[in-house]
């Protein structure tokens, strides 16, 4: 009897009809705080990386079940019931910021055996508590809100490697395990090859309900308090670098080290950081012995105008500006596909009307040099740039502003004259002509991130202002639009991003796919690797398009409006729109050229400096925007016909187009 009773017992544990009472051989977990178990979690999340808030409009805490870690499937899409969401309890924007959660009393997450001990458990739902940001859909988070899915590797409790070696890594901090019963086992350390959920980590049975695993202890701590403290954590690839504390000199040197290993495009734009650097640190051994701070600001000002790339930015000093450029003489300049500079504006009552120079006169030399030469001269005073075409177009938006009560020597031709004059000018007071010579009209701060209109024409006619601004808002914009397009059979779209400064290129990226229905990869972005000393893109990194449900994608013909003033994450938007030929990309030049992801730092004086880190690549490895941008598909000229028409030639030239489909 005694064997046979042996037997049934044996066959009941291999066919799982019974528990597995070899469980009860592993050491049940040492507790700390035994309150039963959490009730509610709460905590703080620091953040001290300037762009962490922009563009969220639905921030959001929660409970993220770590079974994609688990199984190192990078893709894993965490179910929405188990996603418990908690409440943000202090201003999100002031750092740092309070969350609660208060916990179900059975989760609802991916059950795991990890206890490696050969026999089919039950297994616990493991989770972190982590940061996200909603804007795609309803409040839980989606494919899209997940960037395809995994786990996170920043601003949660876990902490995650950034070796190039074992990346997203989990290395240390907490996790919170669920157990349905007290017979599941967890790791109570990291084991030999210093990794978790390998299967060579010691094992110890969890009580039943919830446990606070905390790994930055060596054996794992395992708490049951009723209402733990769990902060998010802030890794250091996400902290923003301070030198603000430092010494002018020091500072600069350890800013110059830094550039000099994570600037993106060094070789590619063949920046010499030696020489960079013998020029300019003088001038920061000079401000900091004199102790200015006006002369340090100016000496952090032209080291970062000396880097092409119009994603570096700093300190701008207004007296410098108001000085070089504090004088005006009425005129705004134009150069035409010929080569020619002509009058595009005189203001009423400026030196320029009083002296008769007409709309449309010919710039042919300024202070005795030919206009080509005097424009090569000009440094625009507001930012560095990426690209040739951009930069020139830059000059010739400053070109007419000069110091104040300055006398400016002109040579001009009016239209109807049959030779050229040259007068004498005086710079005055004048800021009209500043804007009428940019391309794109300045921005008044009211704008909506999307407007749309129907045209008298049938086509609908939206202008994406920005990727940065509420992300919730501008989907919930496009997709509304969407809708209407397909409701209303609008038979042709014109997208004017010719006033877009750029922002999330993820939300580009995602924005651009409800018009396709392949989930297309788009490319990738390499990233400064320190172990290994190199930029080092990342499989995981790769872009994609992740489409949204069938009826908001519009299949209609697309005609995309572009200027020079299209940056960054506006352009790999532009760029998308190329792909399969989707659109006709209308402009008259290409789009700035600025191809890259950035990071911030803190230098003396509170200035906060921003440079490219991360180097935008298209899905065949090639650098496809830095410094030449998005070029048009449809070349609008730049004549005298178009410049001084009163219409907008780039629009006509998108409606002609979507005619003739």
């Amino acid at each position: 009897m005694i064997r046979k009773g042996f037997s049934v017992v044996l066959a009941s544990l291999l066919f799982g009809l019974l528990p597995a009472f070899a469980q009860d051989d592993i050491p049940p977990a040492p507790i700390v705080n035994d309150e039963g178990g959490a009730v509610s979690i709460t905590g703080d999340v620091i953040y001290t990386n300037p762009l962490f808030t922009d563009g969220v409009g639905q921030p959001l805490v929660i409970l993220e079940d770590q079974a994609g870690f688990v199984d190192r499937n990078e893709y894993f899409l965490m179910p929405v019931e188990s996603q418990t969401l908690g409440q943000i309890t202090s201003d999100f924007y002031n750092s740092p910021f309070s969350y609660s959660l208060t916990l179900p009393i059975e989760p609802r997450g991916s059950l795991r055996d990890v206890d490696d001990d050969g026999e089919k458990d039950t297994g616990v739902q493991i989770f972190a508590v982590a940061y996200w940001a909603n804007t795609f859909g309803d409040p839980y988070l989606e494919v899209r809100d997940l960037y395809g899915g995994g786990w996170s590797t920043a601003y949660a409790s876990t902490l995650v490697s950034s070796d190039a070696d074992t990346p997203r890594e989990i290395i240390g901090g907490k996790y919170l395990v669920y157990a349905p019963d007290d017979q599941q086992g967890f790791p109570s350390g990291f084991g030999p090859d210093e990794l978790l959920f390998t299967g060579d980590e010691p094992i110890v049975r969890l009580p039943e309900g919830y446990t606070v695993v905390d790994m930055d202890t060596d054996p794992f701590t395992f708490d049951r308090s009723a209402h733990p403290v769990i902060d998010l954590l802030e890794p250091d690839v996400a902290a923003v670098d301070d030198f603000s504390g430092m010494s002018f000199t020091d500072a600069f040197d350890a800013m110059l080290d830094k550039m000099r290993r994570e600037y993106a495009f060094t070789e590619y734009k063949g920046i010499d950081w030696d020489t960079l650097g013998a020029k300019y640190r003088p001038l920061f051994e000079e401000a900091e012995a004199d102790n200015s701070e006006l002369e340090y600001e100016r000496a952090l000002h032209d080291f970062l105008w000396s880097i092409p790339d119009g994603h570096v930015a700093g300190p701008i000093i207004p007296e410098d500006i108001q000085a070089e450029f504090g004088g005006g003489l009425g005129l705004a300049l134009r150069q035409l596909d010929d080569g020619r500079v002509i009058v595009v504006y005189v203001g009423e009552n400026t030196p320029a009307s009083a002296a008769g120079i007409e709309v449309g006169a010919e710039i042919q030399m300024v202070n005795d040099q030919s206009v080509d030469d005097y424009l090569d001269t000009i440094i625009p005073p507001l930012a560095p740039i990426s690209s040739p075409h951009n930069r020139r177009q830059e000059q010739l938006t400053w070109s007419m502003r000069f110091p104040l009560n300055q006398t400016i020597s002109v040579q001009y031709q009016n239209p109807d004259s049959s030779k050229p004059s040259t007068v004498d000018l005086t710079t005055t007071i004048e800021w009209d002509s500043l804007g009428a010579g940019t391309q794109t009209p300045f921005l008044t701060g009211l704008e909506t991130p999307v407007e749309y209109e129907l045209l008298d024409n049938g086509y609908a006619y939206v202008k994406i202002y920005s990727f940065n601004d509420n992300s919730l808002l501008t989907v919930q914009l496009w997709e509304r639009l969407m809708s209407e397009l397909n409701t209303n059979a609008v038979p042709g779209l014109i997208i004017d991003m010719r006033q877009n400064g750029g922002g999330s290129g993820f939300l580009a990226d995602q924005m651009a796919a409800y018009f396709f229905n392949e989930p297309l990869e788009l490319g990738n972005t390499a990233y400064y690797d320190e172990k290994r000393d190199e930029f080092v893109t990342d499989e995981r990194g790769i872009d994609r398009f992740y489409l949204p449900a069938p009826e908001l994608r519009y299949q209609g013909p697309i005609a995309v409006l572009i200027s020079p003033d299209c940056y960054s994450a506006c352009e790999f938007f532009t760029y998308d729109m190329t792909l399969q030929d989707r659109a006709a990309i209308v402009g008259e030049y290409p789009t700035g050229g600025l191809g890259g992801s950035i990071q911030d730092f803190y230098m003396p004086g509170g200035q906060r400096i921003r440079f490219t880190v991360g180097r935008a690549l298209d899905a065949d490895g090639n650098i496809h925007i830095e410094g030449k941008g998005v070029a048009p598909t449809i070349d609008v000229p730049v004549t005298e016909e178009t410049v001084l028409s009163s219409g907008d030639p780039v629009l006509d030239a998108a409606v002609d187009y979507l005619n003739a489909r």
